[in-house]
């Protein structure tokens, strides 16, 4: 039920509201390519079709070979290409495709997959998907959660990998993105780094625009931004980055983005409401029916709570102080975090033991299948590191400019929403890091036009194959829902099925 129940939460998104600005969606710059002599050589000694911008020539994703990348530039970012292959990585029943956002010139690359949807290719809507970490590979969504297959745990099949017949893709064309580099597949040739959500958006935008001018078959289409846990603090900067640039684009007569919503899954996004949230789960009955923490413990946590609370209001929300915001982030942790880690329980799903890396035995699996050979050769990575499910490195940078206390995501939030752009919240009961009560709380009080509607609106159950799947609280642009039962990480494929098709739980 629980998989089911997010292919609803996608239908939920892709077909609702058409734009009514279809028409400014088609502005007259298109991506402009030549084709050089075959056989030259990429910054990292790839071989590939190189096309740049000396001609109008867009292309059809279906002319994309298999043998090597096909590069593709664009006038409007004149540092940045793409290259791209086709794969038969995953999914054989879908066009797969494969390859690098190189960034600054080059010396930053951006690995991604995207897979054609299952249904209707030439006009379902797209959809990216990022991981959050930060520092985690988005290849942790597609193989264990929400993409075309996953990683096969009982040794049932030839190439590592099982069929998953709830992925995403069953209703939307979607890409997975390793951002920023240094995660996943994504490197940088000489250290370069990026350490800040902010400074991130502008390499995420870069790519859509570049994909959306070059292959103008998805020109368009509704675009809808979407992942989980530290995605709480990207995907609104992302989205305000593209709206932004869309306006910008609009003004000069250039083709936009047809952004329509931001689907975001057991986020952080505002810092106010976690540690709240994570005392209610362990010691109150906001997740199992009897609190599993001890009451010794849960008493420390009551008396710390207030003074965790001020000294975060005080100092990273009223105005923000990095050496007293860090010593406040310090004490909550302490007071709050700690003795959770000391049950035991995996902090992602408390109703399972913690095992393996990231409390999952399939983290390290999908971490042995992508470092095979002919896994990266399947897929055409290169990359002078192993790939590793999460980057210690880009968290301690981002975590050194405080990147997750320093700003107010919840107010970026407010922003798309007051012009127009669609926000889902969706979060498994299960979760105790990124839980449903702390997004519950910090929705509630969230800031917007649309505020007093949204208090207005009565709690709903929603359903999924006759059953209880969870609860929803909705207004035409904002909605907030629980998954009964889910954890952090988890596949939800009928209530992003219905946002896609309906808008609406």
């Amino acid at each position: 039920m629980i998989s089911r129940s997010v292919v609803r939460i996608i239908a939920l998104i892709l077909v609702c509201e058409t734009v009514s600005l279809a028409t400014a969606y088609h502005g007259p710059e298109q991506a402009r390519f030549i084709m050089p002599p075959t056989g030259r050589t990429t910054a990292s000694g790839t071989a590939s079709n190189v096309y740049n911008a000396s001609e109008i020539q867009p292309l059809h994703l279906s002319s994309i070979g298999s043998t090597k990348f096909t590069t593709l530039s664009h006038p409007g970012f004149p540092n940045t290409r793409i290259r791209v292959k086709k794969t038969d990585f995953c999914d054989s029943t879908v066009n797969v495709y494969t390859g690098y956002l190189d960034v600054d010139a080059g010396a930053k690359h951006m690995f991604f997959y995207f897979f054609e949807s299952r249904r209707s290719p030439e006009t379902d809507d797209v959809m990216m998907w990022i991981n959050g970490g930060p520092g985690c590979s988005s290849a942790t969504g597609l193989l264990m959660e929400l993409g075309p297959c996953n990683i096969d745990m009982q040794n049932l099949s030839s190439n590592g990998t099982v069929w998953n017949p709830y992925s995403w893709n069953s209703e939307a064309n979607i890409f997975f993105l390793d951002q920023p580099v240094g995660v996943g597949f994504s490197y940088a040739d000489y250290g370069e780094t990026v350490e800040t959500t902010e400074d991130a958006a502008k390499n995420v935008h870069a790519f859509i625009s570049i994909f959306f001018d070059t292959f103008t078959q998805f020109s368009g289409r509704p675009f809808h931004l979407s992942g989980e846990s530290y995605g709480g603090r990207y995907l609104p900067v992302f989205a305000s980055e593209i709206y932004d640039q869309n306006q910008i684009a609009l003004r000069e007569g250039r083709s936009a983005i047809n952004l329509q919503s931001v689907l975001i899954g057991n986020g952080i996004t505002d810092i106010s409401t976690l540690y709240q949230g994570r005392y209610e789960v362990e010691c109150g009955t906001a997740s199992l029916p009897v609190p599993f923490q001890s009451i010794s413990t849960c008493v420390r946590m009551k008396t710390a709570l207030p003074r965790c609370q001020k000294a975060m209001r005080e100092t990273c929300i009223d105005q923000f102080d990095s050496i007293n915001c860090r010593a406040a982030v310090n004490f909550c942790d302490s007071e709050l975090s700690t003795a959770m880690y000391a049950t035991g329980r995996n902090v992602y799903d408390i109703s399972k033991p913690c095992e393996g890396e990231l409390c999952y035995k399939e983290i390290g699996a999908i971490k042995a299948y992508l470092n095979l050979a002919e896994t990266q050769e399947l897929l055409g990575v290169k990359t002078p590191y192993d790939f590793a499910a999460c980057s210690g490195d880009v968290g301690q940078n981002f975590d050194a400019h405080m990147d997750k206390w320093a700003v107010h995501t919840q107010d970026y939030v407010a922003n798309l929403l007051d012009r127009g752009v669609r926000i889902l919240i969706y979060a498994g009961t299960y979760d105790w890091r990124c839980n449903h009560i702390a997004n519950k709380l910090w929705v509630d009080k969230l800031e917007w036009s649309g505020q007093a509607a949204y208090a207005a609106e009565e709690w709903r159950d929603w359903t999924a194959e006759g059953h209880k799947a969870g609860e929803v609280k909705e207004t035409p642009l904002l909605t907030f829902a629980t998954i009964r039962e889910a954890g952090h990480m988890m596949k939800s494929f009928a209530m992003v099925s219905r946002w896609l098709a309906r808008g609406h739980l």
